[in-house]
């Protein structure tokens, strides 16, 4: 479905059908690559990248803590989000990057080469269903989040999500959007993709980074919210606290805040509730512009 687009790929626009790995590629084989995902939102002037600053410091980051070494720059790849922007006429939309190692790795567990770069511009189109928020449903999964001292948390790693992935069966096999995963010590940690807020009495909270990705939407929200005087803050949640939450919401690249209708058995009510329905319209409110103290959250791509 997007044979009509071309990707960014070590410097060059190559059509989409033609950027291909071989079957036993580190990346594939191994489960190595990295990635990142950030939206592209119209602005007065043309497209603009939300926050592609901090999601490149978070890619050269897990590059660093997973030993590897880029095979473009960070202005290399800032140029090449651009020119992929523009060769598919992206005006509202989303990038996915990716690094990995392209090189076929039949025994070789440990490779040395330099990461090939890939970026995807691919424009809004409906099954994307950027922003919109319907409530969903949410449940526990059976799954784990793995333990820090396993896989590096902080790491935006394609094999960080094989447990995303069995708790999204898993909680739709059971009639249920999203599955909540636990840590090891059984604390709330996040989605698949999602970050997880609650609020009590008021209080907007999530659970603290170490044991879950350091999302850069969850980030924009806790700094916002400070601004929009929502009340914050990062603390260990139970199961329990977060089933007898008041509110729930979840938020990722894709929908900045997603309202919860139902936890488990327990309905929901209002939803969004008031604090929930702050947020949403704050989000709103600086994604599309409105409120100029967050101008600076977003780069020109054009």
């Amino acid at each position: 479905m997007f044979n009509h687009l071309k990707i960014w790929r070590n410097g060059e626009m190559v059509p989409w059908k033609d950027v291909t790995v071989p079957i036993l590629s580190h990346g594939l084989s191994r489960g190595s690559a990295l990635f990142e995902v950030f939206g592209i939102h119209p602005g007065p002037e043309g497209p603009l990248a939300f926050r592609m600053d901090r999601h490149l410091d978070r890619l050269f980051n897990s590059m660093n803590v997973l030993g590897m070494t880029p095979g473009a720059t960070r202005e290399q790849i800032q140029e090449g989000v651009i020119q992929a922007v523009k060769a598919n006429n992206v005006q509202r939309g989303l990038i996915k990057l990716m690094a990995y190692w392209g090189e076929e790795a039949v025994i070789a567990l440990v490779l040395e080469s330099k990461l090939d770069i890939a970026i995807c511009a691919i424009p809004e189109f409906e099954a994307l269903s950027l922003d919109q928020a319907r409530p969903i449903d949410v449940c526990f999964t059976k799954w784990r989040k793995i333990r820090a001292d396993m896989l590096p948390s902080e790491a935006k790693a394609c094999a960080n999500y094989l447990s995303g992935m069995l708790a999204r069966k898993d909680a739709m096999s059971r009639g249920y959007d999203l599955g909540i995963l636990l840590t090891a010590d059984g604390l709330v940690a996040e989605g698949s993709i999602e970050s997880i807020f609650m609020v009590k009495d008021n209080v907007l909270q999530t659970p603290p980074l170490g044991n879950i990705l350091s999302s850069i939407t969850r980030m924009s929200i806790l700094e916002a919210a400070q601004v929009y005087d929502i009340d914050v803050k990062e603390t260990p949640i139970t199961p329990e606290q977060l089933q007898h939450a008041d509110e729930l919401f979840t938020c990722h690249s894709g929908i900045k805040v997603l309202p919860v209708k139902r936890i488990e058995d327990r309905n929901l009510d209002p939803v969004p509730g008031p604090v929930t329905a702050k947020a949403m319209d704050m989000m709103n409110r600086i994604c599309t512009l409105q409120d100029k103290r967050f101008k600076h959250w977003f780069q020109p791509v054009y």
